[in-house]
């Protein structure tokens, strides 16, 4: 039979007996600006068992203790397979429906992403491919927490581009004969989630339907093109944790080149793909944050740089400081998107004088923020999902946090877990 990038799992989900909504936790890169959001999840836990004990919110990620945060998820993670925390599903997929604080539902598949398949490069044309650009330097910090970690806990989400809904929402029709793995609220407004034990003739079928997609006379129809490599599998969230779990694995295959490791359980990382047409998936702007800087210099340079107006044009964006919002046309661009343009200029110009940035999703969120911090917002404006998949296999990846899928509460909740060591 043929095969996609996306297979079946060994899985692990906590005993029935667990409180769930403890267990379950926001994805690790959300609330970096906000330490008494993971103040309060870390409150509201306390000593129970939690995926809080097997992650590393990335607002810690430069803090002093660093490394003992990280010794203390890998004991953690061994203590919890040690003492019988998890029940392990062998060669599986997870139908999830997941219905987002706004009340949508969002229907996704658990499985297994080979990343022999995935190149995260610019211009890749690999069957799984990132959306934005991959910042290198980010990865070495994220693969220590994968070193020495006995469990992966997944919180990327793949898109696919399946306009007839032929490969998840299928499965929605079966719910009623299928295992019932969990269902429960998530916790700070995250909405609430079920999962399902998909059986193996239901996986059959999703593998069908996934290679009908990756069939390469009907992929270069689909985009208008001539011979081009397949597109099958687009990141959405978890772009970062993909490319990190892609470098861990080519790092232990030097480490070892006469080592076989096509059966490698690093071979593969656990993730959830979803349909991009999902009517939950509403694609966002993220907005950027910059403080501890000059504010006055920076708008200075950015209009001589930009050649900023306040006319009306192809690219425009507001920016908010000091109370003060304005609103403003590039006129000097380089790139094709507005947020392209304004990425260049702040990459350049927080390089040359120091300051930080900060990716931020909401408006009202990244304003109070620029308030609180004397810094300035940046708002952006929000990108047709329609566009996503022609736009990368066209021009590659996009510049880096250009698009959000909704609201860090409806970003993924960690309750699956994979082991990654033999």
């Amino acid at each position: 039979m043929k095969e996609t990038a996306f297979h079946p799992a060994d899985i692990l989900i906590p005993k029935k007996t667990a409180n769930m909504n403890k267990w379950s936790v926001v994805a690790c890169d959300q609330y970096t600006s906000e330490p008494e959001y993971w103040e309060s999840v870390y409150a509201q836990v306390g000593s129970a068992p939690s995926t809080l004990s097997l992650i590393l919110p990335e607002i810690y990620l430069e803090d002093e203790n660093v490394s003992e945060r990280i010794e203390n998820i890998h004991e953690a993670m061994n203590s919890y397979l040690a003492d019988d925390t998890f029940d392990e599903y062998k060669d599986v997929m997870v139908y999830v429906e997941r219905t987002q604080s706004n009340g949508i539902l969002r229907q996704g598949i658990i499985g297994k992403i080979d990343l022999e398949k995935y190149d995260f490069s610019k211009g890749s044309s690999s069957e799984v491919r990132a959306t934005e650009a991959t910042v290198i330097e980010r990865i070495p910090p994220r693969i220590k927490v994968r070193q020495g970690a006995p469990l992966e806990l997944p919180h990327i989400m793949i898109l696919i581009d399946d306009p007839d809904n032929t490969v998840i929402e299928p499965v929605a029709a079966h719910t009623a004969e299928l295992e019932k793995l969990y269902d429960t609220e998530l916790m700070q407004g995250g909405g609430s989630i079920k999962g399902y034990l998909v059986k193996e003739e239901l996986q059959e079928n999703i593998n069908k339907a996934l290679c009908a997609l990756a069939d390469p006379d009907s992929f270069n129809q689909k985009y208008n093109l001539d011979n081009s490599p397949v597109l099958l599998f687009a990141m959405g969230d978890g772009n970062h944790s993909l490319a990190t779990a892609k470098e861990f694995y080519e790092q232990l295959k030097k480490a070892d080149p006469d080592k076989d490791m096509s059966e490698h359980p690093a071979r593969y990382a656990l993730a959830e793909i979803v349909n991009l047409h999902s009517a939950a998936l509403e694609f966002e702007a993220i907005h950027r944050l910059v403080y501890d800087v000059d504010c006055d210099k920076l708008i200075a340079d950015m209009n001589n740089a930009l050649e900023l107006s306040e006319n009306d044009g192809e690219q425009t964006f507001v920016y908010v400081c000091g109370g003060c919002e304005k609103k403003v046309s590039v006129g000097k661009t380089s790139s094709n998107l507005t947020v392209g343009s304004l990425q260049n200029f702040l990459d350049s110009w927080i390089k040359e004088n120091g300051g930080k940035i900060d990716y931020i999703h909401g408006t009202d969120t990244v304003k109070s923020l620029a308030e609180k911090h004397g810094g300035i917002a940046f708002i952006l404006p929000d990108m047709n999902k329609s566009q996503l998949f022609p736009t990368v296999i066209k021009d590659g990846a996009l510049p880096r946090k250009t698009f959000s899928m909704g609201h860090a509460a409806d970003k993924r909740y960690y309750i699956e877990a994979r082991k990654i060591t033999e």
